[in-house]
């Protein structure tokens, strides 16, 4: 596989069968030592720290989190929410992308092509809480002209994990 690194290496290098193998692994279970790591990669543990280093240095592993459980933080109820802008002018799209990434329920905002200008993903404990966050947040952004929203019903399939 070739990627493209930041960081670094400026070149395109070539990630190998270890590289996608040590990737795969941390992206399901970031926690692990990199004894544990080097196991299931069938490396020694200071060539695998090494590769670590390497994806790390070149912008490939960009940071570790924690992912939490929704239901135990009461989010329980994911909104996705559609945004037409009153225009396309880089003034109107900076200022709506700028105010949208303060609102602290807002997970994702992606600029679409289609029907809507941006899809924005949102989290809230239940409806009257979305009613709060619509009334108090995405019903001040600047520049927009429509707002559709769509409840998720139940969540069928969710990773962090792409694919290498």
């Amino acid at each position: 596989m070739k990627f493209r690194m930041a960081g670094q290496m400026s070149a395109e290098q070539e990630l190998d069968d270890t590289d996608a193998a040590i990737l795969r692994v941390l992206q399901r279970r970031g926690r692990m030592t990199h004894a544990e790591l080097s196991e299931k990669v069938n490396l020694s543990p200071s060539a695998c720290h090494r590769r670590v280093q390497r994806l790390e240095g070149a912008g490939v592993i960009r940071d570790y989190v924690a992912l939490l459980n929704p239901r135990a933080v009461g989010r329980v109820t994911t909104v996705f929410v559609e945004i037409k802008l009153q225009g396309q002018s880089d003034e109107i799209l900076d200022a709506f992308e700028k105010a949208v990434a303060r609102v602290p329920d807002v997970l994702e905002c992606h600029l679409m092509a289609g029907t809507a200008d941006y899809m924005l993903k949102v989290v809230a404990r239940d409806s009257e809480d979305f009613a709060r966050i619509h009334r108090q947040h995405l019903s001040r952004l600047p520049g927009v002209a429509q707002m559709q929203s769509s409840f998720a019903l139940k969540t069928v399939f969710k990773t962090t994990a792409l694919p290498v």
